[in-house]
């Protein structure tokens, strides 16, 4: 069995009034950071990782820094746990969003599986990615535990596939900041064990 203890990143800017972040390279907030440090110290404590996977973005790399100096190990990039990419939208805020393009905002949150952002990329890319990052931590940590930090959209991706849903159900799964899912990943099967905990 291959345990992942799914992390998302902490607290940013930009995530009230909310905004559709992607690939805009923020830093952890102070209340990020703090939340990082707290979050880390319940990962070590009960799960000891034997390696840390993180998207690219600073607001990741920085939680899983905290991480690693809580269990005394480096973060290794996977450029597929990267944030969804969301083209044109990218820093607008939803306000500012739906009322540039109203019928493809109310699209997203009603049937996100048929929205392909402009200039940007769809929930059929996001799934693709987060399957190769899957395919990839089964393959290399058979029988071991391996934190993988990551972002709402992509984490949420994980999920769906974990437990066999379909895109649709994407809103379905809620992801807070710092939250801690865990996946078990069998053969042929995977269990999601815990599911957006808090500990901060």
């Amino acid at each position: 069995m291959t345990r992942i203890i799914l992390v998302r990143h902490g607290h940013v800017e930009g995530m009230s009034p909310e905004r559709f972040r992607g690939r805009r390279d923020v830093d952890l907030s102070d209340i990020g950071a703090q939340q990082a440090r707290m979050t880390a110290q319940r990962i070590a404590a009960q799960w000891q990782p034997i390696a840390i996977y993180s998207s690219p973005l600073r607001r990741c790399l920085q939680t899983a820094a905290a991480i690693g100096a809580a269990c005394g190990l480096q973060a290794t990039v996977l450029d597929d746990l990267n944030d969804m990419h969301y083209g044109e939208w990218e820093w607008h805020t939803h306000e500012e969003a739906r009322a540039r393009w109203p019928e493809l905002f109310e699209c997203w949150f009603a049937a996100p599986q048929l929205v392909r952002f402009p200039q940007g990329e769809s929930l059929q890319d996001l799934i693709a990615r987060m399957a190769d990052v899957l395919r990839f931590v089964r393959g290399r940590h058979v029988d071991e535990t391996v934190a993988v930090v990551g972002h709402s959209s992509g984490n949420r991706a994980l999920l769906l596939q974990a437990l066999d849903q379909p895109l649709s159900a994407y809103w379905r799964l809620a992801q807070d900041p710092c939250s801690v899912s865990v996946i078990e990943l069998l053969a042929h099967a995977a269990t999601v064990r815990r599911f957006n905990e808090i500990y901060y």
